[in-house]
């Protein structure tokens, strides 16, 4: 199940060593690109309090934002599986893109033509420099799968990290089922 070989596409999750972390405590991050000069990724499963018109006013959409992560937190970016409606998205594994022209997002929001299972939206990224997130795997950071999600976009973030957590055995159901907050215990 857990794959050690990062590939962009893949999901990283949350290893519970790391359930101190402020960015990264119970998260689940679509690896959006990996190469030799570092790593980006998403958050997936984070929604922040904003909707796209509370930031963006003159697009109608109550599309919910999510955390993308602590780099870069006052832009926006989006992650999408319709790139024949979105000029210039950029391929991150087989049906999902990255990015593209906003303007023609824009327009196709307010046409109601895309939905909260074509594109999703983040407020900043998850960045790792050169080797730094092979560094974080060999101490056990994270689990890394291969997404096997037909539509990744359905994927309800409440449980998102508990249930792919679970699917590791015993030792991780018990990280899973904790509660956020041990002291409400």
């Amino acid at each position: 199940m857990n794959q050690k070989k990062l590939t962009k596409g893949n999901l990283l999750i949350a290893e519970p060593s790391i359930l101190c972390d402020g960015s990264f405590n119970r998260s689940v991050i679509l690896l959006t690109e990996h190469d030799e000069n570092g790593s980006v990724g998403f958050i997936f499963n984070k929604p922040s309090p904003y909707t796209l018109k509370d930031l963006i006013p003159e697009t109608n959409s109550s599309l919910k934002i999510f955390f993308g992560g602590p780099v870069s937190e006052d832009n926006l970016y989006f992650v999408h599986k319709v790139p024949e409606l979105i000029p210039d998205s950029i391929e991150i594994a087989d049906g999902i893109y990255w990015g593209g022209d906003f303007e023609s997002v824009q327009a196709l929001l307010n046409d109601d033509i895309l939905s909260k299972n074509d594109i999703r939206f983040f407020l900043g990224y998850s960045g790792w420099s050169e080797q730094q997130l092979e560094d974080e795997l060999s101490i056990a950071s994270w689990l890394v799968i291969e997404n096997k999600f037909k539509n990744l976009f359905k994927i309800a973030h409440t449980n998102f990290w508990k249930n792919e957590l679970i699917k590791y055995g015993s030792n991780y159901a018990i990280w899973a089922n904790a509660p956020k907050n041990p002291s409400l215990n």
